[in-house]
């Protein structure tokens, strides 16, 4: 069934050395989506993968694959396969082999071989290059023969940990694409790990963003995007503007020196607050239209739009994206509407480890 649930982690809870490296871990994974779990460096990420791919046993809590659970199962025994972002082909096996070097291991016929190694060739683009040597292919090549071969074995579940992060730029915008068709074709689900926030946004049906080893939010791309639930997602998802604020009132919230309107409420009166408004939703105009008056300080060309910083009387600077130049050292109005002010509760200092 398309959306069932396939895997699902339960109050997982990991420690290195006495260090809590996962803490409380619950997720739910639907049968056929592209999950991407998303952090920065030192999050629990690849750890929480590893997890589900039985390379570490959690120090409590459960693993389920399909209603089962799978705690004490290795990772030969998981309907699932790795790729990793070294790809770890063998450089003794030409393309072909390495690709059916799992089918092999299964004595799966010579007949049956050949024709699912075919298949994945024509799946990842790689017809025409199965007697090639690995070490003679690019990075791009050498990741699609990796892919092929994590494939191959028909997994219900396939782990991706960062598998584009030695790729260049360009080549890692095509293989996103890539990616995604694979995994529409394949009806395979996918999880993805990465610290690139546009990865996560390009490809994923869901996104995990994960702090100091829990769980921040859950979400599709546009929902962290647009509606982040603190600061710190706000933050690791996209550019943002980040205040310190009060709430006034429902409806009123006070930050950078005077009261906006905004569409929040059922906080409490004069709670401290994180404001939030994103870079492409401040409106710059003439002075003595905008609700915060300041001078350009900076303008960067992006390519679809300009980066401008704008310095208030109050001494805040404020990030704006628009199309329109604007000239260092002009005086300029700026305007949010309230629907683009998002109030969020404080976050709690938690380190990032």
């Amino acid at each position: 069934m398309e959306n069932e649930t396939i895997i699902s982690l339960r109050d997982i809870v990991v420690d290195f050395d006495g260090e809590q490296v996962l803490r409380h871990i619950n997720l739910d994974i639907r049968n056929h989506e592209f999950v991407t779990l998303l952090g920065p460096s030192g999050c629990g990420k690849t750890t929480t993968l590893r997890i589900i791919g039985g390379f570490i046993t959690p120090n409590s809590g459960d693993v389920f694959f399909d209603g089962k659970k799978i705690n004490s199962l290795p990772p030969y025994k998981r309907e699932v396969n790795t790729v990793f972002q070294k790809y770890a082909l063998f450089p003794n096996l030409n393309v072909f082999e390495n690709i059916a070097f799992g089918l092999r291991l299964k004595k799966i016929p010579d007949k049956e071989i050949k024709e699912r190694v075919f298949e994945m060739l024509d799946l990842v683009s790689m017809r025409g290059y199965e007697r090639r040597d690995v070490n003679s292919l690019s990075g791009g090549q050498q990741q699609r023969v990796a892919i092929a071969r994590a494939l191959v074995n028909k997994p219900q579940v396939l782990l991706l940990d960062e598998p584009l992060g030695a790729l260049d730029l360009k080549l890692r915008k095509e293989m996103q694409i890539e990616l995604k068709k694979i995994q529409r074709e394949t009806k395979i689900t996918f999880i993805y790990v990465t610290h690139d926030q546009e990865e996560a946004l390009t490809m994923s049906d869901t996104v995990v963003v994960m702090r100091a080893g829990e769980i921040q939010q859950i979400g599709t791309p546009i929902d962290i995007y647009n509606e982040p639930i603190n600061a710190f997602v706000a933050d690791f998802i996209g550019e943002s503007n980040i205040l310190d604020g009060v709430m006034i009132k429902d409806y009123v919230a006070e930050f950078a020196g005077r009261r906006f309107d905004c569409e929040d409420f059922n906080f409490k009166e004069n709670e401290p607050v994180d404001v939030v408004i994103r870079p492409e939703d401040i409106k710059i105009s003439a002075p003595e239209d905008g609700q915060i008056t300041g001078t350009v300080e900076s303008v960067i060309f992006k390519g679809v739009h300009y980066e401008i910083v704008v310095a208030d009387k109050e001494g805040y600077r404020w990030k704006v994206h628009t199309t329109l130049y604007e000239e260092p050292g002009r005086e300029v109005g700026l305007s949010v509407i309230p629907y683009d002010i998002h109030i969020m509760h404080k976050m709690p200092e938690a380190e990032n480890k």
